[in-house]
């Protein structure tokens, strides 16, 4: 199960790049349900997610190069690149997705929880904006039709 509170942010904090950061391409073969191909470094995987905006369920299953390269284009819409930067959060991590390419200047950070308690509770650091957690446009399945 998936638990996770998404924000926009339009100014990130001086430092973001200074912590670890993943490269990340990633394209959907479906959107209802949400079924992702995935490269993130030099790690490919294939990601089944259900509906739900705060929780869902979600499968991560391994490809090698060659199966995600096979995969890749038969997406449906754009395929999404950006820098995924993880920053400490105690007792969280956010991970800062700076998108890159046709969906240049989004910054979308994300914050996952054990429990949806957790997720309620949760107070938000003040660079953070809008809360879009319950906003299916913000969807990553969604962004690739823009």
């Amino acid at each position: 199960m998936e638990i996770e509170r998404k924000f926009l942010v339009m100014t990130p904090p001086e430092n973001y790049e200074s912590f670890p950061c993943h490269e990340i391409e990633q394209a959907y073969l479906c959107t209802e349900p949400v079924i992702r191909v995935r490269k993130e470094d030099d790690t490919c995987y294939l990601t089944y997610k259900s509906k739900g905006l705060l929780a869902r369920e979600e499968y991560n299953l391994p490809l090698n190069q060659s199966s995600y390269e096979h995969l890749l284009p038969k997406a449906d819409g754009i395929c999404i690149s950006k820098k995924r930067y993880l920053i400490p959060w105690d007792p969280y991590t956010i991970e800062l997705d700076v998108f890159e390419k046709s969906l240049a200047p989004l910054i979308i950070a994300e914050v996952e929880f054990p429990s949806i308690e957790e997720a309620n509770a949760f107070t938000p650091p003040d660079w953070f904006d809008q809360d879009v957690t319950k906003d299916p446009a913000y969807h990553n399945s969604n962004l690739i039709l823009k």
